[in-house]
């Protein structure tokens, strides 16, 4: 590869060759060159290629975006791209990742990097995105909304009516709630500090890691939850599959709004344990449907609350008596609203309106190439929404137990009953991925570094995995590494990784590599949608404390 300075000449040279048929374009872009300002070179040549022209294409090609060696230092210049106002509409073409960084950041930053040769394979290479912008999401429904934020943070919806749903997903623990594995109904407090409380006090971690909710209102989303049991019907686009069957008598809005049935039925959540509540008594007795069904008992006490009936009716136009569905609705509106993150600095170099920086474009070009993260992080949503087995840890409780009394979580094959399916979980979304560990279904690591090096290799991770868990005290007989220590276990796991792995390349990256991956992530940091819009209500319609 030609020196920074030579290459830097020749682009612009390059450029000045293309014609005069938009000046200023030009002449801004060699003036910019001769400073090494890529972002307003990189612009006029996509600028003439929108107009038709073919040789700005190749070049676009050749100079910016073909694979070629590159150099132990990347010297960016003073100077910070032009910022113009989003639009969230615009789409930017799809083209392969840049082999650096294209975009000059707004100090000077040299980046050292030890980078091995290039094998002579082919080099893997993927897609960048669309940017995530205002075609991605349904219409926001704000009155609905509304309604739905004082249900998300109202304990009326828990069988013992002391947990909500901001509980575990908390808009200052970035939409989870700061753990790997979180204490449900008969506890109090946030995150770490959360504690068993009271005469029905938990004894029992909820067994998967509180997802983030970031993103979940997009049109592409097609399955929820970590072994993805709420998904649309591949065969029936209208059609939704849940673990209780079909839901064709409610008039749900949006997958997410089905999603928003199914953690008030969970005993450890918020339902509780039989003979506590009613609600937990008709989960128990498998009713959930039908007049005397929990659904239908939680639906009846938030009909009772005349604010809630007054505000539901209000937005319908009709009195009626408060349903589930509505319930379900209005909190799918207010996640959609509030949990919305698409300005993050990514998405802002797809609209190609703002620079990254070097070690984050260094670490995109890893994360689309040699790191082969997007063959599962894929399309806008940075997820192919498919389900891998990764050989992640086995942390806490487990949702099952077996025969031989150790317990386990065998992920999707416990939905669709299939063998290949074994212990893969859904690829998660990653916008506002740093602020939203532990990570994996357990969250079996809190360790960003060291999550990243087990992903590369999960059957090595298995057996030089140390325990880092994040979990909140709970007095229980119950070790919770007991299951990653036992052989027979992380065997079957080891198995399921290895046949996954089996199917792509191994990769091995070095330290430095693992940090400029890790810049990369940075940069789908959201710090608007971080900060929130609606905020912590100061009440509730039932009343009931907030968890603050």
């Amino acid at each position: 590869m030609r020196p920074i300075r030579s290459s830097l000449i020749f682009i612009a040279f390059s450029i000045s060759a293309l014609g005069t048929a938009q000046p200023q374009t030009l002449n801004d872009g060699f003036a910019a060159m001769e400073q090494g300002d890529f972002f307003t070179a990189f612009s006029a040549l996509r600028q003439l290629e929108r107009a038709g022209d073919p040789q700005a294409t190749r070049m676009l090609n050749e100079i910016f975006l073909s694979p070629g060696s590159q150099p132990t230092a990347v010297a960016m210049p003073e100077r910070s791209a032009p910022v113009q106002p989003a639009n969230t509409n615009v789409r930017a073409p799809v083209h392969f990742a840049p082999e650096r960084s294209l975009r000059p950041q707004a100090r000077l930053q040299t980046v050292a990097l030890a980078v091995p040769p290039r094998s002579s394979t082919e080099p893997i290479r993927h897609d960048l995105p669309r940017p995530l912008g205002d075609a991605s999401f349904r219409a926001l429904d704000e009155q609905l909304a509304e309604i739905g934020h004082l249900l998300f943070f109202d304990p009326i919806l828990s069988g013992n009516k002391d947990i909500s749903c901001a509980v575990c997903h908390h808009p200052r623990l970035a939409s989870g709630d700061g753990v790997s594995l979180g204490l449900g109904t008969g506890a109090s407090g946030l995150g770490q500090d959360r504690r068993p409380d009271g005469e029905r006090a938990a004894s029992r971690r909820i067994p998967r890691n509180a997802p983030p909710l970031w993103n979940l209102g997009a049109h592409d989303i097609r399955t929820l939850f970590h072994d993805g049991r709420v998904e649309g019907d591949p065969d029936d686009p209208s059609a939704r599959l849940t673990p209780h069957g079909p839901l064709d008598y409610m008039e749900l809005h949006s997958l997410l709004a089905v999603q928003a049935l199914f953690p008030v039925l969970s005993h450890e959540e918020m339902a509780g344990r039989p003979g506590e509540n009613p609600v937990a008594d008709a989960v128990h007795e498998h009713r959930l449907h039908g007049d005397d069904g929990a659904w239908a008992i939680l639906a009846k006490r938030v009909d009772a609350i005349p604010a809630y009936r007054a505000a539901l009716a209000a937005w319908r136009g009709q009195d009626r008596p408060v349903q589930m569905e509505d319930i379900a609705n209005a909190i799918a509106a207010f996640i959609e609203a509030e949990f919305r993150a698409d300005q993050t600095p990514f998405d802002q170099y797809l609209r190609e309106v703002a620079a990254i920086s070097s070690q984050a474009g260094e670490g995109m070009r890893l994360f689309y190439g040699k790191a082969n993260c997007a063959s599962c992080h894929s399309g806008t949503l940075l997820s192919d929404q498919n389900f891998h087995a990764m050989g992640q840890p086995p942390i806490g409780p487990g949702k099952e137990k077996v025969d031989d009394g150790y317990t386990r979580d065998i992920g999707r094959a416990a939905v669709t009953l299939d063998e290949a399916d074994n212990f893969a979980f859904r690829t998660p979304m990653l916008r506002n991925v740093m602020q939203s560990g532990p990570w994996g279904h357990a969250g079996a690591f809190s360790d960003i570094r060291a999550f990243l090096r087990h992903h590369l290799d999960p059957v090595a991770g298995l057996v030089t995995y140390e325990p880092q868990a994040i979990l909140p005290a709970l007095e229980t007989e119950n070790d919770d590494y007991a299951a990653a220590q036992n052989a027979k276990l992380l065997a079957y796991i080891s198995r399921a990784a290895a046949r996954s792995m089996a199917q792509r390349p191994l990769v091995v990256l070095q330290d430095d590599e693992i940090d400029l991956l890790v810049a990369f992530l940075e940069a789908l940091t959201d710090p608007i949608a971080l900060e929130g819009k609606r905020g912590i209500p100061a009440a509730v319609p039932s009343g009931l404390p907030i968890e603050r």
